[in-house]
This record gives structure tokens, C-alpha cells and sequence, in this order.
């Protein structure tokens, strides 16, 4: 069965924490090394959809295997055309397109809430990341030095956006 990309509902919690959790315990790829407690899951997801925050998932059927979702800045006012993209596909179903197809619904549901910005952190050795983000466009905006500490090393963060066409 083909994989399907939606809008995350609150029955797909469970599964989105399990996802969420099977990709930070590889410990390179996310800024978590778990998920969260069930109830945090469910209020960032239920958070995410009240606000009307982008937030893709990927089945297998009924299972989460990815998500994508681009929250957004509401510290200031200022800042409020802004978004964070966050991602993880669960390890084998990478290199299938997932990560893309997950992006590029994600980016376009962005740009019709108005957002005209989207910013993303990758750790500089996930070279594969880092390629798909320059396809679809984002650019390199700078590097935080030795800003991850994972299992006594420290590791290197790229800054990279990507803006709106207006």
C-alpha cells in the first residue's frame, strides 16, 4: 500500500509519539533524545492544530512512519511571518521520497497562512538532510558551532531558511 501524506488528527497522536520517539533514540537526527510524556505530545499536537500550524504525517497504513510540521513564531509580533520546520521519518522508510513529499505539503500549507519565512536547525553531518533542504530551495544561513552535546561530543548546527516567493 502506498504511503499517504495528511494533516495529523488527534488519533494519530499515539503513533506520532512512537514515530517521534523511535527517531530521537538514534540520538542524530532530532533535538530530543525522546519523546515527551503521552500528555506533552498531545498538547503540542492538539496546540499545533488549534493554531492552525502546519503538521503533516506519513502512513503506512495506520502508522505514523514521518511527520513535518512548521510552527509558528508567536513570541513577537515581529517575528509572527516566520516558521520552524521539524521532521523525522522513521529509519526504514527513508530514501523513499517520504521526507520530501511531507516537506513540500508542509512548505505549501505554510505559505497559505501567511508565514513567508521557514527556518530549519540540521546538524551539519547529516549530509542527506542537508541535501534535500538546498533541492527545495532553503538556504545556508550560518553554523552554530558545537551547539549539540550528544553522548560527550559536541556537533555542529547549520542555520538554513527558505522564503516565500512574494
Amino acid at each position: 500500500m502506498p504511503i499517504s501524506i495528511r494533516s495529523i488528527t488527534e488519533a494519530d497522536i499515539p503513533g506520532f509519539r512512537v514515530a517521534v520517539d523511535s527517531v530521537a533514540r538514534e540520538r542524530r537526527y532530532l533535538a530530543l533524545l525522546e519523546a515527551g510524556p503521552m500528555a506533552q505530545t498531545a498538547a503540542f499536537v492538539l496546540g499545533n492544530i488549534e493554531k492552525g500550524n502546519p503538521t503533516f504525517v506519513a502512513t503506512d497504513e495506520d502508522r505514523v512512519v514521518g511527520w513535518c510540521d512548521i510552527i509558528r513564531n508567536e513570541r513577537r509580533e515581529i517575528h509572527r511571518h516566520r516558521g520552524a520546520l521539524g521532521i523525522g521519518i522513521v529509519a526504514p522508510y527513508r530514501h523513499q521520497g517520504i521526507g520530501r513529499r511531507l516537506m513540500e505539503t508542509a512548505i505549501s500549507a505554510a505559505w497559505a497562512t501567511g508565514m513567508t519565512r521557514i527556518e530549519l536547525d540540521v546538524r551539519a553531518d547529516n549530509q542527506n538532510a542537508i541535501a534535500l533542504y538546498k533541492r527545495l530551495g532553503f538556504e545556508m544561513e550560518g553554523t552554530q558551532r558545537n551547539a549539540g552535546w550528544i553522548d560527550g561530543s559536541y556537533h555542529d548546527v547549520h542555520s538554513m531558511a527558505l522564503l516565500a516567493r512574494v
